[in-house]
């Protein structure tokens, strides 16, 4: 049982890292847009795009939270003792992004609408980089019972490099969902805007791989032993490979299965990271069945996301198909010739 419960926490952080993770690479890209006239046309589109979705990508990490909590209580006190600098400065971020994003386009003078969309900006770049850092510590064994919250749990040689890459991959499923966003909403000047900054992410996250991996063979030893053979090495091949195709098909402009093909090769990548700390929750010194809760507990939160799954799962798959397909929020031929709003004016 502690072993299922374990997968489903790792299959809802792939979940959260897929699904959150596009709308932190599109805030990446609003704040790599550009000053105010420059940037209208990507920000008003990156607004459109994630209006009716981005509030329900969270329910993910609250997902992960509760199942640490209550299934594996003792990794879950002893990653936020180790760790709660850098996962204050990202729930800081989450709510300072909210915020701003929802308060952005109610505003009508251009110089609240700048604060606000700094704030939303500046957290989509500061958020993953955080959360990066602590599966970082926690990937390279400096996060055990009783560890003290330190710099070195969290700024260390592969928190850092975690942290990057957080973002490049996030930056990675932004512009790949933002083309296909332009190219159905008929903003067909964005689709190459975002095109060329799909295939410029894919770069920093094949060049931040490259660098990670004398890294983690010195710096997180057992998890590279597991990225490099058995399940981890497969999962971490079929992640490259999806990856590779995502950008095969963004490069011949064939947009209908970019999101499916990127979303799969981060997915697989958190995959790969949950086969590689086999059988540790904290490498290498917390193994599933030591950080596990009391049995009955976990047959009740077994229960409880099974019904959850059946109840609420439905729900997100058609909120998620509903919006890919268009139905929830139309952009109008104003919004993508970036018709000016008397939010543009001071």
């Amino acid at each position: 049982m502690a072993d299922l419960i374990a997968w489903v926490m790792v299959l809802a952080i792939a979940a959260y890292v897929c699904a959150g993770g596009t709308d932190y690479g599109a805030g990446f890209w609003d704040l790599m847009a550009g000053g105010a006239e420059r940037g209208k046309q990507p920000r008003r589109l990156i607004d459109h795009a994630m209006a009716p979705v981005w509030e329900v990508n969270n329910v993910w990490l609250i997902f992960v939270f509760i199942v640490m909590w209550t299934g594996f209580p003792t990794m879950f006190q002893a990653v936020f003792e180790a760790m709660w600098l850098p996962l204050a400065l990202a729930a800081v971020g989450l709510v300072l992004r909210g915020a701003g994003f929802a308060l952005r386009k109610p505003s009508r003078r251009l110089a609240q609408r700048r604060v606000y969309g700094a704030a939303f900006a500046i957290s989509s770049l500061l958020t993953p980089f955080f959360l990066g850092t602590v599966l970082g510590g926690v990937a390279s064994g400096r996060v055990a019972v009783g560890t003290t919250a330190s710099a070195d749990a969290w700024a260390n040689p592969t928190s850092v490099l975690a942290g990057l890459l957080a973002i490049a991959a996030t930056a990675f499923l932004g512009a790949v969902f933002l083309c296909s966003d332009a190219r159905r909403f008929g903003a067909d000047e964005l689709v190459d805007y975002f095109r060329l900054r799909a295939l410029l992410a894919f770069g920093a996250v094949v060049v931040l791989a490259l660098i990670a991996l004398p890294v983690t063979h010195s710096d997180a030893r057992y998890v590279w032993q597991g990225l490099t053979g058995g399940w981890g090495l497969l999962l971490t091949v079929l992640a490259a490979v999806c990856g590779l195709a995502t950008v095969l098909l963004v490069l011949r402009r064939s947009y209908g299965w970019t999101r499916y093909t990127s979303a799969a090769s981060v997915a697989l990548a958190v995959g790969a990271w949950g086969f590689a700390q086999r059988p540790f929750v904290l490498p290498t010194s917390l193994t599933v069945a030591q950080a596990a809760g009391a049995a009955h507990t976990l047959r009740w939160l077994a229960i409880v996301t099974l019904i959850a799954i059946v109840l609420v799962g439905p729900a997100l798959v058609l909120l998620y198909r509903l919006d890919t397909m268009g139905e929830l929020e139309p952009l109008t031929d104003a919004d993508t010739r970036a018709a000016r709003t008397p939010g543009d004016n001071p």
